[in-house]
C-alpha cells in the first residue's frame, strides 16, 4: 500500500510539474484545433477535380461560418445565417467515403439539373460558353493544356472558367446526366474539371448539414509534380 500510494504521489509529481512548464503549449494547441474546426481552416487540395481554378498543391482558406456555426469537431449547428448559393466553392465530407471534398454548387434546393455533352442546363436555361483567348489559356499553369478545352460557362448570373478533355480516354465522368430536381435541404455539386471530378454524378446530392464552409482564397500553393517548389503567383488568390 505505501507503495502504490509513493507511485501515485510521483506521478502526481510528474503531471503537475508537465503542467506547470507546458500548460500555454496545451491551451495554445487546444484553442488552434477548436478553431480550425469551427471558426476557419486552411484545407489541402489533392486532385484536380477543381481545375483550372484551383490546382493540386493548392492550400485553401476555408471560412467555416459563412452559413452557420457548428460544435467544433462535429456535424451539429448551434446557429445558422445563410445557405450556399449556386457558384459557392464549399468544402464537405463525402457520403462516400471519409474524404474531405472540395466542389462548386451548381444547383440549390428546388432546381432541375441536366448535363447535355458537358453543357450545363439549369431549370430549362442553358448555360452559355465562349473560350479562353489563347493568351488566357498560355497563362493557366498546367501542363498538357493542349490537351484540354477551356471555356467560360456562364448561368444564371454565375461566370467560371471550366475545362474538358478533347480526347475521352479510360473511365471519365459522364457528358451527359440527368435531368434531376435537387431535393430539399440537399445542393448539387461539380468540379470545373468536368472530365475528372468524382462529384453529384457520382456520390449523389450533398444534405445541407454536410457542408462544413465555404472557399475564397488560395493561402499558399506548391507545385506537386515540381517537387514541391512553391508558385508565388498563386499565393493569397482569390477563387472564381
Amino acid at each position: 500500500m505505501a507503495k502504490n500510494r509513493k507511485v501515485r504521489k510521483g506521478w502526481r509529481k510528474h503531471l503537475h510539474t508537465f503542467w506547470r512548464e507546458w500548460r500555454a503549449f496545451v491551451v495554445f494547441v487546444i484553442l488552434m484545433l477548436i478553431f480550425r474546426s469551427a471558426i476557419a481552416d486552411w484545407n489541402h487540395v489533392p486532385s484536380g477535380s477543381m481545375e483550372p481554378g484551383i490546382l493540386e498543391g493548392d492550400r485553401l482558406v476555408v471560412d467555416k461560418i459563412a452559413y452557420d456555426i457548428r460544435w467544433p469537431f462535429t456535424l451539429t449547428r448551434i446557429g445558422r445565417w445563410d445557405h450556399p448559393k449556386r457558384g459557392d466553392i464549399v468544402t464537405f465530407p463525402s457520403p462516400k467515403s471519409r474524404d474531405l471534398l472540395i466542389k462548386r454548387v451548381v444547383a440549390v434546393p428546388g432546381d432541375t439539373v441536366q448535363l447535355v455533352q458537358n453543357r450545363l442546363i439549369i431549370n430549362d436555361v442553358p448555360a452559355t460558353y465562349a473560350p479562353l483567348s489563347e493568351e488566357e489559356v498560355a497563362a493557366i499553369p498546367l501542363r498538357h493544356r493542349d490537351a484540354y478545352h477551356f471555356v467560360y460557362e456562364e448561368l444564371l448570373g454565375d461566370r467560371r472558367v471550366v475545362m474538358w478533355a478533347k480526347r475521352r480516354v479510360g473511365d471519365h465522368a459522364p457528358w451527359s446526366w440527368g435531368p434531376i430536381q435537387v431535393p430539399e435541404g440537399t445542393y448539387f455539386m461539380m468540379g470545373d474539371n468536368r472530365d475528372r471530378s468524382s462529384d453529384s454524378r457520382a456520390i449523389g446530392v450533398i444534405e445541407r448539414r454536410r457542408v462544413i464552409g465555404r472557399a475564397h482564397t488560395v493561402a499558399f500553393s506548391l507545385d506537386i509534380e515540381g517537387n514541391f517548389v512553391p508558385r508565388p503567383r498563386r499565393f493569397f488568390k482569390e477563387l472564381l
